[in-house]
């Protein structure tokens, strides 16, 4: 498929790069990649996401260009839909997205089932971003050291900083390289991880309240309400990496970190160790993901949601 994919980048004028909601670094960093890409090849190119981008996100090259509102589609020859499993993943524009001329698919997630003709899809691979990587290998073109910090940043979230099970060889070989065009780890790393806000540590606090350690079902959880946010003055986006807060406990396999949507709806943040595969819990649910991490959203109030995955993780 990348010789397709390869083709229609020389093919096509206008382009337009989306991802899902719920902006993480995999899905910034390789929009923001391929963007620097096409522009180096001539292309005009937009980047469009329905949620703004995360504050500790905004540092990375040309994050300034993303727009929220993806204009005419019309205009557009090609739309890369990226690290997104279905095109609803893109959020309440995904109808009108869907009609531009010619859709192309590039993603990680296990639970991609193909929603495009033309496509790149490999569940072992760590992120999306190594998938950008791989194509733009195939091109020979030259990556950048702006190219080489969003690329870096992609794999670096999406591994955990290279901890999870999906750090590969292709993961570690493609940093390596990134790293000698001029991405540097100590800073993009102090800019992901070492630039929280005080409402991000003042909701820590709160949701600390919440630790649920079942060390006999290897169950550890926090939960995140919309009352904590709003006495916090903290936002959704600095719930990142709570959810990985439970599981560095010993003994515990899987984490769970319920985030508030509205009164009688939780998204579910899912972590695991080793291979207890939490994409199948999400799955129950209708979420997915990967092994190791998975996400969906149910219903109802949290003590119920809670039975829920306790029977779900019972049954796994």
């Amino acid at each position: 498929m990348i010789t397709e994919i390869i083709e229609a980048i020389n093919e096509g004028c206008n382009f337009l790069i989306t991802s899902h909601i719920r902006l993480d670094g995999d899905a910034l960093g390789s929009e923001l990649a391929l963007f620097l890409l096409l522009q180096d090849l001539g292309k005009r190119v937009v980047v469009y996401n329905q949620d703004t981008t995360p504050e500790h996100y905004r540092f990375l090259p040309a994050a300034k260009n993303i727009v929220q509102e993806p204009g005419d589609v019309e205009q557009y020859d090609v739309a890369f839909v990226l690290d997104c499993s279905e095109l609803t993943r893109v959020g309440d524009q995904f109808a009108k997205i869907g009609k531009i001329k010619k859709l192309i698919n590039i993603d990680h997630h296990i639970s991609n089932g193909g929603f495009c003709e033309v496509r790149l899809i490999d569940a072992q691979a760590s992120s999306t971003g190594e998938l950008i990587f791989r194509l733009m290998s195939k091109m020979s073109v030259k990556i950048t050291k702006d190219i080489s910090t969003n690329l870096y940043a992609a794999i670096l979230t999406d591994t955990g900083g290279f901890r999870y099970s999906n750090t590969n060889q292709e993961a570690l070989r493609a940093a390596g390289v990134l790293v000698e065009k001029g991405a540097d780890p100590q800073w993009i790393s102090e800019n992901i991880y070492e630039s929280d806000p005080p409402a991000k540590l003042k909701l820590l606090a709160r949701a600390m309240e919440t630790l649920s350690l079942d060390l006999k079902m290897k169950i550890g959880s926090l939960v995140v309400t919309r009352k904590m946010l709003q006495e916090t003055g903290a936002s959704m986006d600095h719930t990142d990496g709570f959810v990985d807060i439970p599981r560095a406990v010993q003994g515990i396999e899987i984490s769970v970190l319920y985030t508030q949507l509205n009164n009688n709806c939780f998204k579910l943040s899912l972590r695991s160790k080793g291979k207890v595969n939490v994409e199948k819990i999400a799955a129950k649910f209708g979420g997915g993901g990967h092994i190791n991490a998975a996400a969906c959203r149910v219903e109802g109030d949290i003590e119920s949601i809670k039975l829920k995955i306790r029977e779900a993780v019972k049954e796994l």
